[in-house]
């Protein structure tokens, strides 16, 4: 029987509720100080900061005061009021029991994928040009030739100076996850080394995608100053906080269901959102019992799985559409994105807050040598491709994609905004149709990085990773090299 005054009850929505109040007060003083105003720190970030340094300071006054770490756990997410979820086995047969902590990782987990699903329902765009299409494949091709890039700098960090990673040479393979691809992968990538032998390799991974959002800000900021004090410009004009001016037809597109019916239109697009995503654990659940072997690497796929299977499903209702079986538009963009937006913003609040001090003492010193380093030579690659292939809009496709391969989309996007405010260059346009030719030439990286290569053979990966980076700057620069030996 529920007794409904049980911490079992209420756990779960006291730790969601700490998530989203930190959302809150962190908006709030990122608003009110000007310093965080003016900086680009997302508010998500800034909120997971905050519930990061209330968590250090319990963590330290139960190990220095008194006899407190004998009754009470070292972290605050473990104690009873947010919830027991049962046990886990560990590899040497104990049991442990599943508390705070771990809910978040699975909220971090889950959250990736449902925010992809979301993005990945949108209506057909318009037809690109030939000149556009090659500029939207460059974009494609400079995203996935940064995260090798980026996986170079790592592993050749981690392989020469194993120490500084408790001797777990790929680790170096978690910085173009939590850089690129932010706090979700980051974590999934961490849990798979973690089950392999790295010690808290998923706080290492969240710890780097942390960097990572630092290194956009930072980075950004101190280019903005720079090409905008040739401009006399103000650095960060807060243009990223205008309120957005709404019309009808961006809410409510013609032919849709209306926005309050006999169900809310909210609930139908969370509804397609989750069959999509039952789908895919369905696939999943499938490929784990005929491949036992990579079942660790299947499910940390759960991402891509669910796009995949989001694309289908959309390619279903425009079918339906078109031949008149289904009359009306369910799918609406707008909310979409409201919903897209919502678990990423989750995602990043919960993935930073359950980042373990432990990793932070134990890996302190690696922490601020692939940040540093990632952050400057990224810059540096960035700015050499941009200045190639896009000569046209050299600054604009830099910010966008400086933003995006260090932090978040939108990190590039509100980059972006302080040099093109009403995206009159084709930056913003390559960043969202960019992702087709990156998720192509991105695919084989995710196997290298996974449980069964990178940790066992991590010289082989590095010579894979190596290796396919250069074929990709051949490509990039395919112009360049072919005009050289024509003339």
């Amino acid at each position: 029987m529920v007794n409904f005054w049980e911490s079992s009850v209420w756990g779960f929505i006291l730790l969601l509720s700490v998530l989203m109040i930190s959302l809150l007060v962190a908006n709030i003083i990122k608003r009110k100080i000007p310093f965080l105003k003016n900086s680009l720190v997302p508010t998500s970030v800034l909120a997971g900061g905050l519930i990061l340094i209330i968590s250090i300071t319990y963590t330290l006054i139960v190990e220095n005061v008194g006899n407190l770490s004998e009754t009470l756990p070292k972290n605050i997410f473990d104690l009873k009021y947010f919830g027991k979820y049962g046990y886990a086995t560990s590899d040497d047969g104990t049991k442990v029991a599943i508390g705070g902590l771990s809910i978040l990782e699975v909220i971090t987990y889950h959250a990736l994928a449902l925010g992809f699903i979301a993005t990945a329902f949108k209506p057909d765009g318009e037809k690109l040009t030939k000149k556009r299409s090659v500029e939207v494949f460059d974009t494609g091709v400079t995203t996935v030739s940064t995260y090798l890039f980026q996986g170079i700098i790592g592993l050749t960090i981690t392989i020469l100076f194993p120490a500084l990673v408790g001797g777990f040479k790929a680790a170096g393979l978690i910085l173009p996850f939590g850089f690129g691809q932010g706090t979700g992968q980051a974590l999934n990538y961490g849990k798979m080394y973690e089950a392999v032998g790295f010690n808290n390799g998923s706080s290492f991974g969240l710890t780097i995608a942390a960097l990572g959002f630092l290194s956009a800000s930072i980075g950004g900021v101190i280019h903005l100053s720079i090409i905008n004090r040739k401009n006399n410009k103000k650095v960060i004009s807060g243009i990223a906080d205008e309120e957005e001016e709404l019309t009808l037809d961006k809410v409510q597109e013609k032919g849709e269901s209306p926005m309050t019916g006999s169900v809310d239109k909210l609930s139908i697009q969370l509804g397609i959102v989750l069959l999509t995503y039952i789908i895919a654990y369905g696939i999943m659940l499938g490929l784990g019992l005929l491949i036992p072997g990579m079942k660790a690497t299947i499910y940390g796929f759960n991402f891509l799985i669910g796009v995949l299977v989001a694309s289908l499903v959309n390619h279903v209702v425009k079918r339906l559409r078109i031949h008149k079986i289904m009359n009306r538009q369910y799918i609406n963009s707008f909310l979409m994105k409201r919903v897209a937006g919502f678990f990423f913003d989750l995602m990043v609040v919960s993935g930073i807050a359950s980042i373990k001090f432990e990793a932070l003492k134990q890996y302190w010193l690696s922490f601020v040598i692939l940040g540093v380093l990632g952050a400057v030579l990224t810059y540096f690659y960035l700015r050499f491709v941009c200045k190639k292939l896009f000569p046209n809009y050299v600054e604009e496709q830099f910010l966008m994609m400086y933003g995006m391969l260090t932090g978040t989309a939108s990190t590039g996007l509100i980059l972006l905004r302080e040099k093109d405010n009403n995206f009159e260059t084709p930056a913003a346009e390559n960043m969202v149709y960019q992702n087709l030719p990156a998720i192509v030439f991105g695919f084989p990286l995710l196997f290298i990085a996974s449980d069964n290569l990178a940790p066992t053979h991590p010289i082989l990966a590095y010579i894979i990773v190596f290796a396919f980076f250069i074929v990709l700057n051949l490509i990039l620069f395919r112009k360049q090299i072919f005009k050289k030996k024509n003339k």
